[in-house]
């Protein structure tokens, strides 16, 4: 039986990624071939109906996924469940992020030891296999599963499903061409989570967050959930 649905899954990934890369085409594929139909305020209002809707409708999976996880994060090692960090929005207004906790309990008073192991450019900050994780944690960022409790951000307005993914740094760390990516509200997942995720420095994603800022449309954003979720099944990029 396991087999059988081990089987139908891998079926199912081949199959939605050769119906990707036949629609695709060429590398840029997020930019809109034609001018959307629908004004700015319109999209935005339905954009938002659609976040609200989406997060009530996996609510309930989605508290019963979390209260699993924080069981074995509790066995695992001692600290709280979540994790909260303070995140850069739209208009550079900070907020509190959700996230369930992978690493432990004082994981930001070792980020100075580490500093040496950073794999990025400074501000920002990832340690390929970075000894702070925790067993279960190491399993949650694989699988991103850790990112679930980011949809009551997105209940309260903070964050969108789709979007740029909001910085731990504030805009005092950005450029002037960087701001542009702080006109809209950050996500839960965005452009660059599916064009390369962890592999990428900030000046990467941001080029590629400006390039879903200015294509943007619902067509588009629902192209990035399925490209996320196809990522999710195959833990592609994940750290």
């Amino acid at each position: 039986m396991l087999v059988d649905l081990t089987n139908a899954r891998k079926r199912a990934v081949r199959h939605v990624t050769a119906l990707l890369r036949a629609e695709i085409g060429n590398r840029s594929w997020y930019q809109r071939p034609r001018p959307s139909k629908l004004d700015a305020e319109s999209y935005e209002r339905i954009k938002r109906l659609l976040d609200v809707s989406v997060c009530l409708i996996i609510l309930p999976v989605v508290a019963a996924m979390i209260a699993i996880m924080a069981v074995a994060i509790k066995l695992d090692s001692p600290g709280p469940v979540l994790f909260h960090q303070v995140r850069t929005g739209k208009g550079g207004r900070r907020f509190k992020m959700y996230k369930m906790r992978t690493m432990v309990q004082n994981a930001e008073k070792l980020k100075g030891t580490f500093q040496h192991m950073n794999a990025l450019h400074y501000p920002d900050f990832k340690i390929r296999d970075d000894p702070r994780v925790t067993r279960v944690g190491r399993f949650l960022r694989k699988t991103s599963l850790d990112e679930l409790p980011q949809i009551f951000n997105v209940l309260k307005g903070d964050m969108s499903l789709v979007g740029p993914r909001p910085t731990s740094f504030s805009v005092e760390h950005y450029q002037t061409w960087h701001t542009e990516r702080l006109t809209v509200r950050p996500g839960i997942t965005g452009l660059w989570q599916v064009c390369g995720r962890n592999k990428l420095q900030f000046d990467e994603r941001l080029r590629l967050d400006i390039a879903y800022i200015r294509n943007r449309c619902l067509t588009l954003d629902l192209k990035i959930l399925l490209r996320t979720i196809l990522c999710v099944f195959t833990m592609e990029g994940a750290n």
